[in-house]
């Protein structure tokens, strides 16, 4: 009723200029669908996406929010073997190298450590430039303490086969802070024996 009270204000003024300056008054709603759509396609794809946890088990004890268990705790679960399946291998110069995928530290740091923080804290180049070395730190908080390892990588400016040579040598750092908090040290002692 309204609508057609406004319509036919809108068509019973003689004046152009009332009739602009009435429809500046009156807000008629109006919908951007390409707007809409757009957002409609993105829930559709977001819902087709499944995320597949790193162990499913401890992805159901993983606390909803908060700092899950003490330190000493959290550790423990680190210090524990990785499967296999969830080791790669890559030669280099002749030798042969197992590690555990930056991501897939990150997923296991997220189940077992869900407060950890990382940071690069610094990137620095050899003073010939033929090298890069990244300072990565990762720290860990418990309910009763916090703890942080730092380590670095080091790469080959030139080593641009797996991607940019600071992003590797980052990653590299991202693995060596965690394996001295216990995740995948053990990957360093079956490469003594």
């Amino acid at each position: 009723m309204a609508s057609s009270l406004m319509k036919s204000l809108l068509k019973t003024s003689s004046s152009s200029s009332l009739s602009s300056s009435l429809r500046s008054v009156i807000s008629i709603p109006s919908r951007s669908y390409a707007r809409v759509s757009a957002k409609e396609k993105y829930q559709k794809e977001s819902e087709k996406e499944e995320v597949v946890p790193v162990f499913e088990s401890d992805v159901s004890d993983a606390p909803a929010s908060g700092i899950s268990k003490p330190l000493s705790e959290i550790l423990k679960e680190l210090s524990k073997r990785i499967p296999n399946a969830l080791i790669k291998t890559r030669s280099e110069k002749g030798f042969s190298m197992r590690y555990i995928p930056w991501h897939i530290v990150n997923r296991i740091l997220n189940v077992h450590a869900p407060e950890w923080s990382g940071e690069v804290r610094d990137i620095k180049y050899s003073a010939d430039g033929k090298y890069v070395s990244v300072i990565y730190r990762v720290t860990l908080y418990g309910t009763d303490a916090k703890i942080y390892r730092e380590s670095t990588g080091t790469v080959s400016v030139d080593d641009k086969i797996s991607g940019d040579p600071v992003q590797k040598a980052e990653s590299m750092a991202f693995r060596r802070a965690c394996a001295r908090l216990g995740l995948g040290l053990h990957l360093y002692h079956d490469d003594l024996s």
